[in-house]
């Protein structure tokens, strides 16, 4: 059976997780404040190989300040194929003026209308990456080989 898994699921390097992240602009973060999980869909940009997205003051801005450890996940898919990324790492607000105007230079814009004074850095401490060939199920209940 594992045989057969190999040119389906293939495991993706870490340069590979980065150029893959730097095609997409949609990502989900999750956060965990004690018993508590969070998720929160984000656009971001990569920047020198860490994540980083825009966000108003509130609930996820909140929760980071309280805890830094996140996961940062996007995914993309087509007929033939997909893949996954997971960051595990830690995010941070870009709090000094060099920072922040660095970051006013990225090319990175809400998609709401609406003011996003606060920028965060998502820096990896792992990272996971995995591709998958899109196709049919095998026949489940054919004739087993005796």
């Amino acid at each position: 059976m594992e045989e057969m898994m190999d040119d389906v699921v293939a495991t993706l390097s870490d340069a590979e997780c980065w150029q893959l992240l730097a095609g997409e602009e949609l990502g989900r973060l999750v956060t965990r404040v004690g018993d508590v999980l969070d998720i929160f869909p984000v656009n971001y940009v990569v920047d020198r190989d860490t994540v980083v997205f825009r966000t108003a003051a509130g609930s996820k801005l909140v929760e980071l300040t309280v805890n830094d450890e996140v996961l940062f996940e996007v995914d993309h898919y087509t007929d033939a194929a997909a893949w996954s990324v997971i960051i595990r790492g830690r995010a941070q607000r870009l709090a000094t003026e060099e920072d922040v105007e660095a970051a006013d230079e990225l090319p990175l814009r809400p998609w709401l209308p609406t003011l996003k004074y606060h920028y965060v850095r998502v820096s990896a401490e792992t990272m996971s990456g995995r591709s998958f060939r899109r196709g049919p199920e095998p026949d489940r209940y054919g004739i087993a080989d005796y």
